[in-house]
């Protein structure tokens, strides 16, 4: 088996709903940061085996295989092929396992794993229905709905589910989304990201002059402010826009090879692929998954929690991380300490390999050796992945 390495990460920065990145096609978004990840590490595109691309809702801009039309629209030999992948929120960490998996079995030398929505333009759940199948009738629908009374399921309501079993307070929920606006406005004031983000040229939305910075950080926030938000949802308590993630814009993408690849190329590995995993949960309550799939990977690595050095687990909402915290025991000193996705924002399809490109430049910052993603998926799932920093 050969050993998969990451090379580079590279990501957008995040535009907020309507923001930035509104008018920019989410095919030239994808093909920017593939097109970027390509020439900064002066890779021979044709050497690239085959490009995933991690997006959830595959309909309008984003349909029709969006791995294979950015990666031709922004110029690259059409030789090298791409396919598509749905697993929700998990979708471009799962393209990394297919990456990783694909060179450490030989079907692959070099791979690029990556992600992309463009929520402005594309709405979530705008799929829902469109060849005649309301989610009222699907399978998903009619898994343990009755019970809830509600005329179909949403993560919003798995979060409120959550935070009420766990007993966590609305006070409790928005000073981790505080903390969340925190982390993120200290990192970015200290150039923590300036090695992940490829500037977008604005030219792609015929406007003039580029997109640089993180859109959804909030620097002037407070406790009290977030307390003053209402719920998010009618039939909701808890759960406000405070403490979920912000609907965004973005894209991502990491380069993964054979080891002796990337040394033959000149390239340096970053950090080696040590496990991955992947598990269901309870279709309704949904976001507890990050939970067993955090267990399973350190299981599957040989690791404990102790041994690993920084956690990443998306804030879809803030029960997530304070659920898995709280079910964990891993210290908050440890954990997503460049804030997450309430503070950056969540473009769904490239959040998985936006956490690796954040996690990859926080361990190497902090001279850390193992870091963990795990992410919390729409229909009872997640995925995890541990990786290890490579000494320069």
């Amino acid at each position: 088996m050969y050993e998969a390495v990451i090379v580079d990460t590279v990501r957008t920065p995040i535009g907020r709903r309507n923001g930035a990145l509104k008018d920019v096609h989410p095919v030239d978004l994808l093909g920017h940061v593939l097109r970027s990840i390509v020439e900064r590490n002066q890779l021979p595109p044709e050497a690239v085996d085959d490009v995933i691309a991690g997006c959830l809702t595959q309909i309008g801009d984003q349909a029709v295989n969006i791995a294979r039309n950015a990666w031709l629209a922004a110029g690259l030999p059409e030789s090298v092929p791409g396919c598509t992948i749905d697993r929700q929120c998990g979708s471009s960490l799962q393209a990394l396992h297919f990456a990783a998996q694909g060179v450490m079995s030989g079907a692959y030398e070099i791979a690029i794993a990556c992600g992309v929505e463009a929520m402005s333009r594309v709405p979530m759940m705008s799929s829902i229905g469109v060849y005649g199948t309301p989610m009222t009738e699907s399978l998903e629908a009619r898994y343990h709905m009755r019970q809830y009374n509600r005329s179909f399921f949403d993560q919003a309501l798995g979060a409120e589910l959550l935070a009420k079993e766990w007993g966590f307070s609305r006070e409790d929920l928005d000073q981790f989304g505080l903390r969340s606006h925190q982390l993120a406005a200290k990192a970015r004031g200290e150039g923590k990201f300036r090695r992940e983000i490829v500037p977008v040229p604005l030219a792609l939305a015929k406007r003039s002059g580029w997109f640089e910075q993180d859109e959804g950080i909030r620097t002037d926030t407070s406790l009290e402010k977030m307390l003053s938000l209402k719920p998010a949802f009618p039939d909701l308590e808890l759960i406000t826009a405070g403490n979920a993630s912000q609907i965004s814009d973005g894209a991502s993408a990491a380069l993964v090879m054979r080891r002796e690849t990337a040394e033959k190329l000149a390239l340096r590995p970053r950090a080696r692929f040590v496990a991955f995993s992947v598990v269901g949960v309870n279709p309704v309550t949904m976001l507890t998954g990050p939970i067993p799939a955090t267990q399973k990977v350190l299981q599957n690595a040989g690791l404990k929690v102790e041994d690993i050095d920084l956690f990443e687990v998306n804030e879809a909402f803030a029960p997530v991380v304070l659920g898995w915290q709280k079910e964990i025991g891993a210290p908050w000193d440890r954990v997503n300490v460049h804030g997450g996705a309430i503070a950056l924002g969540h473009p769904l399809g490239a959040t998985g390999t936006r956490i690796a490109a954040t996690l990859l430049n926080a361990l190497e910052d902090r001279g850390g050796r193992f870091g963990l993603i795990a992410i919390c998926e729409g229909a009872g799932m997640a995925n995890a992945t541990v990786i290890e920093r490579i000494e320069a």
